[in-house]
C-alpha cells in the first residue's frame, strides 16, 4: 500500500434531489443519489466504478468534475476540496481533471473543426496564461499523434471521423491539458466492440506514458477487467464490495456483484493481463 497521499479522495459523498412538489400539503419528495460514497486512487492508477443504470455512477461522475453540488461529503484532488474552491480557482483547477464523455457523436461540436475542439481548453482554462494560436495548435497536432491521428485532421471536421476516430478526438481533448486525472464515462460503450478494445489499449498507453490516473465509470465488468486496477460496485447510491479486479471477480460476497456477474459471464474474471506499471508519479 502506497505511503503517499491519493491522488483523488472522496469521502462521506451524499447527493440528493428533491422533486417536484405534489400536494400543498406534504413535503416535497426527495431522491438519494449518492449515500456515503468514499474511496480514493493512487496518482498513476485506474478505479473503475461499476453498476447499473440508476445506481449512482453519472451522479458521482458530475460531483468528482465539480459539475454539480454535493448535498454533503467531499472531493479533494490532490488536496484540494473542489467544491470549496472560489470560481477562478476551481477554472484553473480544471486543468488537472478533465472528462471523456460516452458519446463521441454528441460530445463533439459539429461545426467546430478538430483543431477549434482539442485547443478549446487550453483556451478556456487559460492554460500557461494567454496562448497564441500557433502554439495551441501544435500542441493539438501533438496530442493527435499521441492518440492515433494525425496533425493535418486537425482542419476536419467530425463527420469525416468514425466512431472510434472521434473517441480518440475526445481523448485528445482531455489530454491537451496533461491532466493529472481523468473521468471517462461509459467511454467505449457507444463504440463497435471490435473498436473497444483499440481505445482501451490506448487509454493504457497513456496511462503507462504519462502516468494518468483514471476513474472509469462503466455497466460492463469486461470494460474495468481490462483497464482498472481496482474495482468499486456502487448499488443504490452506495459502494457495496470494492477490491482488485481478478479477486471481486473470482471471489464476490455482495449478492448485487453476483448478479453483474452472472450477467456478463463473458468478463472472464482473472483473466486479465496485467501491464508493466509506469513507475508512481511524484
Amino acid at each position: 500500500m502506497s505511503a503517499l497521499p491519493p491522488l483523488l479522495r472522496v469521502q462521506h459523498l451524499v447527493r440528493e434531489y428533491t422533486l417536484p412538489r405534489e400536494s400543498l400539503w406534504r413535503s416535497p419528495a426527495t431522491v438519494k443519489a449518492l449515500q456515503g460514497v468514499s474511496f480514493e486512487i493512487q496518482a498513476g492508477r485506474s478505479l473503475g466504478i461499476v453498476g447499473e443504470s440508476g445506481s449512482g455512477k453519472s451522479t458521482l461522475a458530475r460531483l468528482v468534475m465539480a459539475l454539480d453540488q454535493p448535498t454533503a461529503g467531499t472531493v479533494e484532488l490532490e488536496g484540494q476540496n473542489l467544491h470549496a474552491l472560489a470560481p477562478g480557482a476551481l477554472r484553473q483547477a480544471r486543468r488537472h481533471f478533465q472528462m471523456v464523455f460516452q458519446d463521441p457523436y454528441g460530445s463533439l461540436d459539429p461545426r467546430q473543426t478538430v483543431e477549434r475542439i482539442v485547443t478549446e481548453p487550453l483556451y478556456g482554462l487559460q492554460v500557461s496564461g494567454s496562448i497564441a494560436r500557433d502554439q495551441a495548435r501544435q500542441q493539438a497536432g501533438d496530442v493527435l499523434r499521441e492518440v492515433g491521428l494525425r496533425p493535418n485532421d486537425l482542419d476536419k471536421y467530425p463527420h469525416e471521423f468514425s466512431g472510434g476516430q472521434r473517441q480518440r478526438i475526445a481523448i485528445a481533448r482531455a489530454l491537451v491539458t496533461r491532466p493529472r486525472l481523468i473521468v471517462a464515462d461509459e467511454p467505449v460503450s457507444a463504440l463497435d466492440v471490435s473498436v473497444q478494445a483499440q481505445v482501451l489499449n490506448l487509454m493504457q498507453e497513456l496511462q503507462t506514458h504519462h502516468g494518468i490516473t483514471y476513474m472509469l465509470i462503466s455497466h460492463d465488468l469486461a470494460v474495468v477487467n481490462h483497464l482498472c486496477d481496482d474495482v468499486a460496485v456502487l448499488f443504490k447510491g452506495q459502494i457495496v464490495e470494492q477490491g482488485a479486479p481478478d479477486l471481486l471477480f473470482s471471489a464476490a460476497t455482495h449478492p448485487y456483484t453476483q448478479t453483474l456477474l452472472q450477467a456478463v459471464p463473458q468478463a472472464r474474471p482473472g483473466q486479465r493481463q496485467r501491464r508493466p506499471r509506469r513507475a508512481d508519479a511524484s
